[in-house]
């Protein structure tokens, strides 16, 4: 029999393979205390770095500056006021300036200075005798003077003694007032040094006099800086242009003496400054960011224009941030009465830099505006067609070689709207110009003396025009600015005579080029107009030589930012004397608006039919065609007919007259009447005519 044993005690040794290995880490070092003089070297600085230390430190600073300085300033009034240096210094200027009739005139009050200074130290020689005379004769005369009043009070009382009572009296008075200069000389010894300091520290803080890491954050804020005659000087002898450097040194605190008044103009102020000899205006022209960033604003916020005085440059600075903020909406959209006049009126286009309205006169005026896309272009052109359309006498025959629908709201309003960029576009627009061109000729070849109505050929995107490569049956281009381009000869032509009968070019471009914009082309407009361009070059193309050497400069204008600003250079516009161009801030008008003031422009014509192409077509009914022009209106008159005939297909209605309208309605029972003393043609009429000619062709036929 077999037996188990059972083994009570528990084995203490583990099996060799489930032995643990345990690694002992040693405690880490311990972290050795910082230093007591580096903390305190950290305290020491977290206090002297604080803000309220450091604003501590400026203010002692600058009033402690503020002291020393306004004494500085006190001496040297002080000392101008006791010599010539104030006359030596203003002659400096002038001969530095180059203005000798000034150093001449200060040289003779200098003289003058000198010779009243030499008769007054003179003066003082005998001056001691004769004061001394003055003052016996005083005392003496004060004596006399109290002694007979108090013989006067004796004899009123009766009693001797009150003939010493008067001057007695005085003497007990000035008694009194040497006691009281006893008690305050004390006290004003001590208080005077200290209020002496309190005037010297006023005349400091007046004048800033202290680092501009000294003064408050409110004026040492470089942002928005007042423009005072020393910082106006400070910026142009820091310009980078040695003479005018070394003049303005010369000149020291008389530099001012360049500048004219600095005048408020609207958000800004503007000032002339004289250069001094030596130095020209081109050279200030040049460095426009430069001047810009010397009186603390930005490129844009300084323009620099040349008036008629010679070595005369004028500055107009603007507010800090103030060309940012939008203008007022038009009064095209406020004022629901507004009407046109093409003749004596002027458009309402937007504001100036002294944010005066700026208006602009389309009599008689070719138009051209450019600049860079999507810089409002179209908007500003379009702003002034709003305007005249006011005018029920104007006519418009309008091409829009962009065709999104920017002058959708001139239908039912212009005689043709042709909108669309493709080459058949090109050729319909090319055409309506050269139908405009036989209305032009027609009116030309009629008797001296006749009016006609405005007629404005508008062509936006005109590029595109210029731009195109199609050709017509006889090889001859629509675009270029070769003499057999069509487009171009056409714009030529009615830039050539057009003006003299009424018919006008209006033209909207961008980014010009001698491509896309002839130099004959954009030099027959009268008003030119550029918003933001990328190069001087193209500034000169936009605006002429002329404009930009005297200071437009729309290549300076921001893209984006300055959307809407144009440079215009017009008769039309007021503009500075001695300047070539101004700035304008145009209104916006949005498309809504836009729709409202094209429906009270309808409201006021008697219906127009828009054409939205040019019918080629040799085959005409001029019955019909009379029909269409009249449209919707009751009664139309018949020189109205022919100019709308004449825009409708100008091969065949370009050469009618009176007679030949009135021999097509004499024939149709259609015959023109007097209505209110003119001649009109009725739309009633007209259509009966038609309606019985159609029933009398549908008898015969069958």
């Amino acid at each position: 029999m077999s037996e188990n044993v059972v083994h009570l005690h528990k084995p203490t040794d583990p099996p060799a393979d489930n032995v643990t290995t345990l690694t002992v880490v040693p405690d880490a070092p311990p972290v050795r205390p910082v230093p007591l003089w580096v903390r305190s070297g950290r305290a020491v600085k977290a206090v002297a770095t604080h803000e309220s230390t450091r604003a501590a430190a400026r203010a002692a600073a600058r009033h402690s500056l503020y002291t020393f300085n306004g004494g500085r300033i006190a001496a040297r009034r002080a000392w101008d006021g006791r010599t010539g240096s104030r006359y030596e210094r203003m002659i400096r200027a002038a001969e530095a300036a180059g203005n000798l009739e000034a150093a001449e005139e200060w040289e003779d009050r200098l003289q003058r200075f000198r010779a009243a200074r030499h008769h007054r130290r003179m003066d003082l020689l005998h001056s001691p005798v004769d004061a001394a005379k003055g003052v016996a004769v005083g005392a003496g005369m004060s004596v006399g003077v109290l002694v007979a009043l108090g013989v006067v009070m004796a004899v009123s009382t009766g009693q001797v003694s009150d003939v010493v009572t008067p001057l007695s009296a005085t003497v007990d008075f000035i008694a009194l007032l040497i006691r009281i200069v006893q008690v305050v000389w004390g006290p004003a010894l001590t208080i005077g040094p200290f209020l002496a300091l309190l005037a010297l520290w006023s005349v400091g803080r007046k004048q800033h006099a202290a680092p501009a890491w000294a003064l408050p954050a409110n004026v040492r804020n470089d942002e928005g800086e007042p423009i005072t005659p020393s910082i106006v000087v400070k910026a142009l002898r820091d310009l980078g242009v040695p003479a005018l450097r070394n003049a303005i040194k010369e000149m020291g605190d008389a530099g001012a003496s360049m500048l004219g008044p600095i005048t408020i103009a609207g958000c800004g102020v503007e000032v002339d400054v004289t250069l001094p000899s030596g130095v020209s205006t081109i050279e200030v022209q040049n460095r426009r960011r430069k001047l810009a960033e010397n009186l603390t604003r930005h490129e844009h916020e300084v323009f620099i224009t040349i008036p008629t005085a010679a070595r005369t440059v004028r500055l107009w600075v603007a507010d800090s941030g103030a060309l940012d903020e939008p203008i007022g909406p038009s009064p095209l959209v406020t004022d629901d009465t507004m009407t046109a006049d093409y003749t004596k009126g002027k458009a309402p286009w937007g504001q100036d830099l002294r944010g005066d309205a700026a208006t602009l006169s389309l009599y008689q005026r070719h138009l051209l505006i450019t600049g860079l896309s999507n810089q409002g272009k179209t908007v500003a052109l379009r702003s002034l067609a709003l305007w005249l359309s006011l005018d029920r006498s104007v006519q418009f025959l309008m091409g829009d070689l962009k065709g999104v629908g920017d002058w959708s709201m001139f239908d039912g309003l212009a005689d043709t709207l042709i909108q669309g960029p493709t080459d058949e576009h090109v050729i319909q627009v090319t055409e309506m110009v050269e139908g405009a061109v036989d209305e032009m000729n027609r009116r030309i070849q009629a008797p001296p003396g006749t009016v006609f109505p405005p007629l404005i050929v508008l062509v936006d995107e005109a590029q595109v025009a210029f731009m195109c490569p199609a050709k017509d049956a006889d090889k001859r281009p629509y675009g270029g600015s070769k003499a057999n381009s069509r487009y171009f000869m056409a714009v030529r032509k009615i830039h050539n005579q057009g003006r003299a009968v009424n018919v006008l070019m209006w033209q909207g471009t961008q980014d010009p080029t001698n491509e896309n914009l002839p130099k004959l082309v954009r030099e027959g407009a009268h008003t030119r107009a550029s918003l933001a361009l990328g190069t001087e070059s193209q500034a000169r193309m936009a605006l002429g030589d002329k404009a930009v050497d005297g200071g437009a400069a729309p290549n300076l204008l921001r893209p984006g930012l300055d959307r809407g600003t144009l440079v215009v250079a017009s008769d039309g516009i007021s503009i500075p004397a001695g300047q070539s161009s101004i700035t304008v801030r145009t209104h916006y008008i949005d498309d809504d608006a836009a729709v409202a003031i094209t429906d009270r422009a309808k409201a006021l014509r008697d219906g127009v039919t828009t054409l939205h192409a040019i019918d080629r077509s040799v085959e005409h009914d001029p019955l019909a065609d009379i029909a269409a022009v009249i449209g919707d209106a009751p009664r139309v008159r018949t020189k109205d007919v022919l100019a709308r005939l004449s825009a409708r297909n100008a091969d065949a209605y370009g050469g009618w007259s009176f007679i030949d309208l009135k021999r097509v309605l004499d024939d149709s029972d259609a015959a023109p009447r007097k209505s209110d003393g003119v001649m009109v043609v009725s739309r009633d009429r007209v259509v009966r005519a038609l309606a019985s000619r159609d029933g009398e062709g549908s008898a015969s036929a069958e």
